[in-house]
């Protein structure tokens, strides 16, 4: 395996520290257009290795040349939010940086699964898929693993039980209208209904729609990366691995869900060729117009990029 990184910022460098830590790969490629900064990490991440005792080799570069017949390629590169900002307002320029990317992903690594980061990262992925022409199957974004990640970690803090005993799944946009499904989110297999009252089940909820924004405000300058990175290395873990997990990613609609034409956070089954299938689970009436909503939200930042 080859895995291409675009973006040598915190989230592009910590996930490429995670991938080459667990040796995901024969060799790393870090991108960034700064001169010098994916060089240097790169030497860093691979002096780490040695201690880590991996294999995997990691090469920092300015240029698209040396990517050229990656398998994995993911696109962290933009500007991050600010104290203030939505991931909507990031659209205008990280537009054009994804796009760029695509394309040159695309010229050198024509049949790599493109894993979209950037935000906003619905918008960023619909933008990746059209302008890569890719098969929906291999243009996949991030947002349900980090989401979902983020709903189980502050049930975990409520409840005081291992991690190992959630499980969640968070649907929708990667945003504040992102829909946390109460249904399937259980402890050992007890629904977290039957062990919180409601009103402590709704701030879970919301805490976990602004959890990026809460750790904006926190850190006064820069955005959540430990996670991000977390949850790259965990798509990345299922293609290499071919794992047929099943997770919420954003894909490309074409009728599921009741949407067409919309990139959207859905549980789809991801193995070595990306994604396998989309998981067609019914809601209920709640449940949907929930996600309807935040469809309409993700479908009028399309509509700022056309």
């Amino acid at each position: 395996m080859k895995i291409t990184i675009v973006g040598a910022g915190n989230v592009g460098a910590t996930a490429a520290r995670m991938v080459v830590d667990r040796a995901l790969a024969n060799d790393v490629i870090l991108i960034d257009i700064v001169e010098g900064v994916p060089q240097g990490k790169s030497l860093d991440i691979y002096q780490s290795a040695a201690i880590q005792y991996s294999d995997t080799k990691i090469y920092g570069t300015n240029t698209y040349e040396i990517t050229s017949n990656s398998d994995i390629a993911v696109i962290t590169a933009g500007i991050p939010r600010k104290p203030g900002m939505s991931r909507d307002d990031l659209i205008s320029v990280n537009a054009e940086i994804v796009i760029n990317s695509t394309k040159e992903i695309v010229k050198y690594s024509p049949n790599c699964i493109i894993i979209v980061v950037t935000n906003p990262l619905d918008a960023m992925t619909y933008a990746s898929f059209v302008n890569s022409h890719f098969p929906r199957n291999r243009v996949i974004g991030m947002s349900g693993v980090l989401d979902t990640a983020r709903l189980k970690a502050f049930i975990c803090m409520e409840l005081n039980v291992s991690i190992e005993n959630i499980n969640a799944i968070v649907l929708g946009g990667h945003g504040d209208s992102m829909v946390p499904l109460i249904r399937y989110s259980t402890v050992a297999g007890i629904p977290i209904t039957d062990l919180l009252p409601k009103h402590r089940i709704d701030a879970l909820m919301e805490r976990t729609r602004n959890g990026g924004a809460e750790i904006v405000k926190l850190l006064g300058n820069g955005s959540a990366y430990f996670a991000p990175a977390a949850s790259i290395t965990q798509m990345v873990d299922a293609i290499v691995n071919n794992r047929h997990r099943i997770m919420s990613c954003c894909v490309y609609l074409q009728g599921e869900f009741g949407h067409s034409d919309i990139c959207l956070g859905v549980p789809i089954k991801i193995g070595i060729q990306g994604m396998e299938e989309i998981i067609p689970i019914k809601l209920t009436p709640e449940e949907q117009k929930a996600f309807d909503k935040s469809a309409d939200d993700v479908r009028s930042m399309i509509q700022k990029l056309q």
